[in-house]
C-alpha cells in the first residue's frame, strides 16, 4: 500500500503544481491585458487632447 500512496501523493503534489502555474498565468495574461487597456486609455485621451488644441488654434487663426 505504501507504493500507491506515494503514487497518489505525488498525482497530487503535481496536479497542485500545475493548477498553482496554470492560475498564476492567467493572472498574469490579465495583469497585462489591464495594463495595455489603461494604456490605450492614455494614447486616446492624449489623441482627443491634441485634436481639441488643433481645433482651438484653428479657431483662434480665423478670428484674427
Amino acid at each position: 500500500m505504501g507504493f500507491l500512496e506515494d503514487a497518489k501523493d505525488a498525482v497530487e503534489d503535481a496536479t497542485d503544481k500545475v493548477g498553482k502555474a496554470l492560475e498564476e498565468g492567467t493572472d498574469r495574461a490579465k495583469d497585462k491585458l489591464e495594463e495595455l487597456k489603461a494604456e490605450a486609455a492614455v494614447k486616446k485621451a492624449e489623441a482627443h487632447r491634441d485634436a481639441v488644441r488643433m481645433k482651438n488654434e484653428v479657431k483662434k487663426e480665423f478670428r484674427d
